[in-house]
């Protein structure tokens, strides 16, 4: 197979709509080749080939059939649309039509043509001209970006120019409004969950059509209609009442605040005060019901205030490194409320509907989300271990196993960890034992060091044993570069550790005192507190340490 890229853009390379073009081609390329075919992709950039206006001299009809008489690079652009099969038609929105260089290439373009009447009244016009070549079998492909908030409505007159001399309907469209959002690094967590839906269509063109499912997502806004016009008036960088340019801080800022998702106001008020400590310049920007506001004299009480260094926070909202990441190093600090930083990307990201979409919009895991862990598959065997068998030795140690040996059917929506397979493993031992042995006691009370130690033990791996069932609330595996995130789970594994080698101890000398009655309450109420230590422990400590104290 044979692809033909025309790049129509006069950014040529640096084209935001060639990101999308190049995605769809990288879709269609994997999809034939993983059926064994050989593909070769052709990119021709118009910007930077030779290619003059057509002169209307119909010489090409009448003195030389089927040759234009200029002399440039456009007979090696009809050679190659001739030997395509597929060809991609790949431009930017330019006052509703494409852009002059390559509406001289596409006017050029006569020589493929007979100077023939045929009739079209059928198609798109009244009348056309027959092809001079055979170009039947061949696939076109439209994809454009323009700077409007939608696509929709805007390129009528592309389609049916389009339509004249590649036949009504004979090509598939991609067409994007917010175009220029592609070239915003802060905002590539959303273009690249688009091209992921653009490299889809690719590989969905390959093996027929693209489905009505992948246009409806292709459809999507990348922001709602409000957020993107805030987004293009504060990118321009003039000051709304002067006219005059604003500081580059200052614009940054704006853009950071048209980010925030009002949907995601929870009945409170706050202000993020950014403090740019190596430029000595803060603003505070108003979180509110209706959106957000940057002020610029300081007039607010801020409820959050984050000191960085300029260019830190720029790199992280270029995703040159990750915010907690930044924070752990101390590379800023924060004080006030935290809870802003811990919602981060709710507040400053999109609504659950819309990330729901884009999350299977790759098809990659289409019909199903990822299976997370829960600490639940965890806990069933110990607590059923030490339930049934303090009750019965005899039943409880079978009901023990019964139970060890369904808890991966009963939590069949959650993925099993280490964890998981570990706790099931060493129960269905000990409660094993229950029943050959006996020795009850002696057993369910080596179990609270057995899980103790469990704990421990995970401190000593990349992952505390309390970081594998929450990490996905935070990045999953780029947890693993958020230092505080690893601190206080490493803090809290330990302290769940030691608490349960010491229940271990107590339940050992309580039941020799014969005071085995008190660990029903014992054993019961420290958990309790330990997990409300823990609630508040994990909410406090990144505070602080955040804070620079």
């Amino acid at each position: 197979m044979k692809v033909l890229l025309i790049n129509g853009s006069p950014k040529g390379k640096n084209s935001n709509t060639i990101k999308l073009a190049n995605k769809f081609v990288e879709g269609l390329v994997e999809e034939r080749q993983g059926a064994g075919e050989d593909v070769v992709v052709d990119v021709l950039d118009v910007s930077s080939l030779n290619i003059g206006a057509c002169r209307g001299c119909f010489c090409c009809w009448k003195s030389t059939p089927g040759k234009c008489v200029i002399r440039d690079d456009m007979p090696s652009v009809l050679q190659k649309q001739k030997d395509a099969d597929v060809i991609v038609w790949s431009f930017p929105l330019y006052y509703f039509n494409v852009p002059g260089s390559l509406k001289n290439l596409i006017d050029r373009q006569l020589p493929m043509s007979l100077p023939f009447m045929s009739d079209d009244s059928n198609s798109t016009g009244s009348g056309s001209h027959p092809t001079r070549y055979d170009m039947g079998g061949k696939r076109y492909v439209l994809v454009s970006t323009c700077g409007f908030y939608s696509a929709s409505k805007n390129y009528d007159s592309v389609t049916e120019m389009f339509g004249h001399f590649l036949g009504k309907g004979n090509f598939e469209t991609i067409f994007c409004g917010q175009g220029e959002l592609f070239r915003v690094k802060e905002l590539s967590g959303r273009t690249d969950q688009y091209l992921e839906v653009v490299k889809k269509a690719g590989r969905e063109f390959a093996g027929g059509t693209i489905s009505g499912e992948t246009h409806a997502q292709l459809e999507e806004l990348l922001y709602p209609r409000e957020q993107f016009e805030k987004m293009a008036d504060a990118s321009w960088g003039v000051d709304r009442e002067t006219g005059g340019k604003e500081s580059e801080d200052l614009i940054f800022t704006r853009q950071m605040a048209t980010l925030y998702n009002k949907n995601a106001w929870d009945g409170k008020d706050r202000v993020l005060e950014m403090n740019y400590t190596d430029l000595g310049k803060s603003y505070q920007i108003l979180l509110n019901r209706d959106g957000s506001k940057v002020v610029t004299d300081g007039s607010l009480e801020p409820t959050t205030t984050i000191s960085t260094p300029f260019d830190v926070w720029v790199s992280i909202s270029q995703g040159k490194i990750g915010g907690a990441e930044a924070l752990g190093k101390k590379l800023y600090t924060v004080n006030g409320d935290f809870s802003l930083m811990m919602n981060w990307n709710k507040f400053f990201g999109q609504s659950e509907e819309s990330r729901t979409k884009q999350g299977d919009s790759s098809g990659q895991n289409s019909g199903a989300r990822e299976k997370k862990p829960s600490m639940t598959t965890l806990l069933i065997p110990w607590i059923t271990f030490w339930v049934a068998v303090s009750i019965n030795p005899g039943v409880g140690s079978v009901i023990t196993m019964s139970v060890c040996a369904l808890v991966p059917l009963l939590m069949w929506s959650c993925k099993l960890v280490i964890w998981d397979v570990l706790s099931i493993a060493l129960v269905s031992v000990m409660a094993g034992a229950v029943k050959l042995w006996g020795h009850a006691e002696l057993v369910t009370n080596a179990g609270y060091l057995v899980f103790g130690l469990l704990w421990l033990f995970s401190c000593l791996t990349k992952e505390p044993l309390c970081a594998s069932y929450i990490k996905h609330n935070y990045g999953g595996e780029a947890a693993h570069k958020n230092l505080l995130f690893m601190k206080t789970n490493y803090i809290l594994a330990f302290a769940w550790g030691i608490l349960y080698v010491l229940t271990a101890v107590w339940t050992f000398f309580l039941n020799r005192a014969g005071m085995g009655k008190s660990l029903v309450v014992v054993n019961n109420v420290i958990p309790l507190a330990m997990g409300a230590f823990t609630a508040w422990f994990s909410k406090w400590y990144p505070a602080h340490m955040a804070s620079g104290k």
